[in-house]
């Protein structure tokens, strides 16, 4: 009587064709994920401008104006009043952007405030995003360091 051998387990060409299909999904979804991770990231930095300038609210109603806010006791550069990074609820070794009092005019009733992205992070290239006292928002999308008409908006 004949018997017939049973192969267990993959063959070769079985094994080249799952991990070729593995690649190409991994290289399709890894782009899509880092671009989540940066919508996030972004998303948390304009929520940590926006809790700033409540901040600056709040310094504004006990001293009469937005001057002083800054880091010893000036009127720009990092924060005294608020976190000087985001995500602010995280530790500083994974920050982000860089929050910052970018101006307060002279007669102190008007700011303008900036998250900077960190370089060498995820968010590094990107630009830069801008809150006025007025409350416009705006957003540095090619990363130019001029804000064009268009790019007065978050979510541009």
């Amino acid at each position: 009587m004949l018997s017939v051998a049973r192969s267990n387990g993959f063959s070769l060409i079985e094994l080249m064709i799952t991990i070729a299909i593995v690649g190409i999904l991994t290289s399709i979804a890894y782009p899509a994920y880092q671009g989540v991770l940066k919508q996030g990231y972004r998303s948390t930095a304009q929520a940590d401008l926006m809790a700033l300038a409540a901040a600056m609210e709040r310094h504004m109603a006990t001293t009469n104006s937005y001057a002083g806010a800054a880091t010893g006791g000036g009127s720009t550069g990092a924060p005294a009043i608020f976190q000087s990074y985001s995500p602010a609820s995280e530790p500083i070794a994974n920050k982000r952007y860089d929050l910052k009092i970018q101006s307060v005019a002279v007669n102190g009733q008007s700011y303008v405030l900036v998250a900077e992205p960190v370089s060498g992070t995820v968010q590094g290239d990107e630009g830069d995003l801008f809150y006025f006292s007025d409350g416009r928002k705006a957003w540095d999308q090619d990363n130019s360091g001029g804000l064009s008409n268009s790019e007065y908006c978050w979510s541009c």
